[in-house]
């Protein structure tokens, strides 16, 4: 918020919408949602609020449903664990690549845009009309005063949403609660031996692990498994999908569980982990076709439900939140499909 208002008190934001209005123009999109693609590359959610600058509904409306495939921060601890799999010793192909689910995730923003305009919501953008401004040394204090005032919003709007979903998915990850004697014998005997040799941290690593097995989420992602094993993935990264719908990132504190590090192992032991897992049959089970097919999910799938929830409140109905995140895990999924087939006959 701070760097957008530097931006737009020096004059610069008007310019660049203006420049960028041609080419939005061709994919259906006013010039004035420059602005909120640009910031859904650090959140969607404060994307989506600010395009009350747009007049027209309909285009606002399409802004709103494309803004979410814009790269947001929150992935980007995945797209640091997918690229670190994929090229651990080629820093060049590494950045490509980083680079690319970028640009990838701005162009299916603007092909949706394109797709929407000429479909389900057709017409054509409004052409921009705008005073531009002089360029001038931006004002630190009145960026200071517009960052607080939109930060505030942000928290009245999207903070308490954040909170119960969170709470909610917390609660699925958690319960019902898993006990030692819960566990087959043979787990029970190794969480006994690590108890035994005064590793109490590896112990409770154990449990922490078998407990979000169990869990409601656990459960779930079980359940779901046999949907996402066409992608390359296993059950463990079908639970990772399933939790990180409460914020992308947390799909690698997830697997930091699942692969018995804790929630706060460090990235080179969940990289090492990851990197030797195997499956029944001691194939590898992040080959590089499944590691494209998880990167390319994540670029294109909705799973942020706060963001769902701010859509719904600017739209004023649950109508064109359910259709988002439709259109967008179908998009996901297809892509994501078509990656590892690929990558598997390119093999």
């Amino acid at each position: 918020f701070f760097l957008l208002a530097l931006l737009e008190e020096s004059g610069y934001l008007a310019r660049a919408a203006l420049v960028m209005d041609r080419l939005l123009q061709r994919v259906g999109l006013p010039g004035q949602a420059f602005v909120p693609l640009l910031s859904a590359h650090a959140c969607a959610i404060p994307a989506i609020m600010s395009t009350r600058i747009i007049d027209d509904r309909r285009d606002r409306l399409v802004t709103i449903l494309v803004a979410p495939l814009m790269s947001c921060s929150a992935r980007v601890p995945v797209y640091a664990m997918v690229v670190a799999m994929l090229f651990p010793n080629r820093p060049v192909a590494a950045a490509l690549t980083f680079t690319g689910a970028y640009a990838l995730g701005v162009i299916a923003a603007l092909g949706a845009a394109w797709a929407l305009k000429r479909t389900i919501l057709p017409g054509e953008s409004r052409p921009l009309v705008i005073e531009l401004p002089n360029y001038r040394r931006p004002s630190i204090r009145n960026a200071l005063v517009e960052t607080v005032d939109r930060a505030w919003q942000f928290v009245q709007n999207a903070g308490t949403t954040l909170l119960v979903i969170s709470l909610v998915l917390w609660a699925l990850a958690t319960y019902p609660k898993t006990d030692l004697a819960a566990l087959p014998v043979a787990q029970q005997q190794t969480f006994a031996e690590l108890e035994a040799d005064g590793d109490a941290e590896a112990a409770e690593r154990l449990l922490a692990q078998a407990s979000l097995e169990r869990s409601l989420a656990g459960r779930l992602g079980g359940l779901m498994q046999p949907v996402f094993e066409p992608l390359g993935f296993d059950w463990k990264m079908t639970v990772g999908v399933v939790t990180s719908f409460a914020a992308r990132e947390v799909i690698v504190s997830t697997l930091s569980i699942l692969y018995g590090l804790g929630e706060e192992g460090d990235e080179a032991s969940l990289l090492d982990a990851l990197t030797a897992s195997t499956d029944a049959d001691g194939a590898p089970v992040f080959t590089t076709a499944t590691c494209l097919s998880l990167l390319v999910f994540y670029v294109l799938a909705m799973q942020c439900l706060p963001t769902q929830a701010v859509t719904k409140r600017e739209t004023g109905g649950w109508k064109w939140p359910l259709f988002q995140l439709g259109y967008m895990s179908v998009l996901a999924y297809v892509a994501a499909l078509a990656t590892h087939q690929i990558a598997l006959l390119w093999a």
